[in-house]
Order: C-alpha cells, then sequence, then structure tokens
C-alpha cells in the first residue's frame, strides 16, 4: 500500500467537493497501479450517496442558514455529516495488488483502520455487519465503494470529533411532499472515537489525529517514509475540469435526484422556492417543488403548470401568468424565476 497525498501547493485541502471529486479521478484518469490510501479532512458539509434525494435525507435550510456545503459523491451510501472533526480515508484499487484487497469485502479495509485504531488505545472499536465501525455500540465509520473497471474506490468517515449536534440537524429532512423513489439512509446512534483514545492522543486535533493514524497505518516512524505520490499541476488541471463540468455544479449536487438532472434555486422576499425539475429536449417533463415560498396546495399546482412546459419565457410567462401565483409573486419576481429556469449553469 503507498499514500497518494493529496494537498495543493503544499497546503491541505478542506473543500468537500473538491476531496469528494478525487477517487473518481483517481479511478477513472490517473489509474496508478496497485493498493493506495487518501486520507482529508473536510470542512462542515452533508455528503449523500449517488442514489439519494437530497430533499428526503437532508435539512437544506439549515445547511443553507449555516454555510454547509451540500455534496454528492460518485458511490452509493447514506447521507453522512462532514466537519473538521472527521477523517475520511479512501483505498484506491487499479489493477491486482499484493495485499489482501478485494472489490466488495469491507473486512480488508476496515481491518488496518482498526489496528491502527487499537495502537492508539481505543481496542473496543470494532466491525459490525458489513461495513460500519463501532464503539460502545455506537458507529463512528460508515464505508461505501464505487467501482470503474478494474479500478475501484473503498473509504468511508471515521468520527473524531465532530459536531454530534450539528450532524443531527443537518440530517434531518423538513420537507414533507419528496417524488420518486431513491436509497434511503439506515440512521444509526452515533459516537466519536476521541474519547476512546488513550489520554495522551486525547488532546490531538484532527490533523495531529490523522497524522498519528498513517504512522500505525503504514507501521513507520516518520511520514516521509511513507511511500507517497503526490498530485500535480497536471492532475490538478484534469482534476479542476471535472469539477467545473459537474462536480461543483448544482444540477449534480441537488439536482442529480433519482428522476431528475436539475436544480434551481431562487430566494425572494417572501419566502425561498427550489424546484428539482427533470429536462428533456428543453421541456420540463417532470418536477418537484419545496421550499417555504408556497404553501403544499400551491407548490403542487406550480408543478402541474410547469410539467410539460418548455423552456422559453413566452412559454414559460403564459403558463405562470395565474392570479393565484401572482398573490404570491410579482411581475419582477416571475421575470426573475423563468430566467432562472431558462439559464443553463455550467
Amino acid at each position: 500500500m503507498f499514500l497518494i497525498d493529496t494537498s495543493r501547493d503544499g497546503k491541505p485541502v478542506y473543500d468537500p467537493i473538491v476531496n469528494q471529486s478525487l477517487d473518481n479521478y483517481l479511478i477513472n484518469d490517473l489509474k496508478l497501479p496497485g493498493h493506495g490510501l487518501i486520507m482529508y479532512i473536510n470542512e462542515p458539509s452533508v455528503i449523500v450517496g449517488v442514489n439519494q434525494n437530497v430533499f428526503a435525507e437532508v435539512n437544506v435550510p439549515y445547511l443553507a442558514e449555516n454555510n454547509i456545503t451540500l455534496v454528492r459523491r460518485t458511490s452509493g451510501g447514506g447521507s453522512v455529516y462532514h466537519d473538521m472533526g472527521n477523517l475520511i480515508f479512501e483505498n484506491i484499487v487499479v489493477g491486482d495488488t499484493d495485499d489482501d484487497a478485494e472489490w466488495g469485502n469491507y473486512s480488508v479495509f476496515a481491518q488496518p483502520i482498526l489496528a491502527a485504531l487499537h495502537e492508539l488505545g481505543a481496542t473496543d472499536a470494532q466491525l459490525r455487519g458489513n461495513s460500519d465501525l463501532v464503539v460502545n455500540d455506537h458507529k463512528f465509520t460508515g464505508m461505501t465503494m464505487v467501482k470503474s473497471g478494474n479500478a475501484y474506490a473503498a473509504g468511508g468517515t471515521l468520527m473524531f470529533d465532530m459536531d454530534l449536534a450539528a450532524a443531527s440537524q443537518a440530517l434531518k429532512p423538513v420537507e414533507t411532499h419528496i417524488n420518486g423513489k431513491w436509497v434511503k439512509s439506515n440512521r444509526s446512534d452515533i459516537e466519536n472515537i476521541k474519547t476512546h483514545l488513550a489520554p495522551e492522543y486525547q488532546q490531538l486535533t484532527s490533523e495531529q489525529f490523522k497524522m498519528q493514524l498513517l504512522l500505525k497505518l503504514f507501521h513507520v516512524e516518520r511520514l516521509e517514509d511513507i511511500e507517497t505520490y503526490h498530485l500535480t499541476d497536471h492532475d490538478w488541471q484534469i482534476i479542476d475540469e471535472r469539477l467545473a463540468e459537474q462536480y461543483q455544479t448544482d444540477d449534480w449536487n441537488f439536482g442529480a435526484n433519482p428522476g431528475f438532472n436539475r436544480c434551481r434555486f431562487k430566494q425572494f422576499d417572501a419566502g425561498s422556492l427550489i424546484l428539482n425539475l427533470m429536462v428533456k429536449e428543453q421541456r420540463i417533463t417532470k418536477v418537484a417543488i419545496y421550499g417555504n415560498l408556497l404553501d403544499d396546495k400551491l407548490a403542487r399546482k406550480l408543478e402541474a403548470q410547469l410539467t410539460g412546459v418548455t423552456l422559453d419565457k413566452i412559454d414559460l410567462r403564459k403558463r405562470l401568468n395565474k392570479h393565484w401565483l401572482r398573490k404570491v409573486l410579482n411581475d419582477a419576481d416571475l421575470d426573475k424565476l423563468i430566467d432562472e429556469l431558462i439559464i443553463e449553469k455550467q
């Protein structure tokens, strides 16, 4: 196993959208042969699975109010909260390896993490079921995998000193009307691993804990002794292109809910409006509306008005020129909403 250094210009990257896109680049583009490992820390964020409906899993208004980033990963699994008290680890496996790495076998990736945590004093940490690491019967890590050809990524979130109250609020959805089918999160009791470590490790920062974990995983005294691949400027150029094309867009993070491919947000004086859309050949074929601007009855009426409409100003103005909607939105607001629907965001 070798380490893949994901720092940029000698500094760690904490942007969750950037970090969550790295596994896709590593297994689809770079494809370093063998068994690599990346480990990083994210700023406050909620990460949802590729097959999840954001609005059914996440308290979207809470995220907006608290500057918490919403990120959709390319793998499955449930929704998780990240902050600077978490570590994310991912095994990047390409082709054959000289160890026990095996697609679909979470245990072979969990055991090294558990052994390292035992060395750091958390001797009660163990694997429960297929992919959960627990202490005191509370989960501190859930794992997931994503595959591409002969390469795959297998990893999880390690709760070290996470804000548990913020996690609880962020993962408490407030929307009541959700369309379609999706993978639902399996909520578990969670707990930080920090208080289970030996006393000398309980005062560590997340970065210091990350360093200690890496030393134990690679059985070395210094980080410099770990075989390491450092992402190059060329690597980052391609990663930046992928971010601009997909991973930084609302259409990916919010709009890629099952059955939808676009998402539009608009804040008005009277409240917020969020529209999840399926657009085919410049026509809205399906729509789900959230936010606090409209009550449930009016939201359903607006969904009906927008279904089947072409993304054309005249057509949209005709569909939206309704007395009941005019009670909520004036001419200027309607123009803003129409512009928001028409613009193709990159």
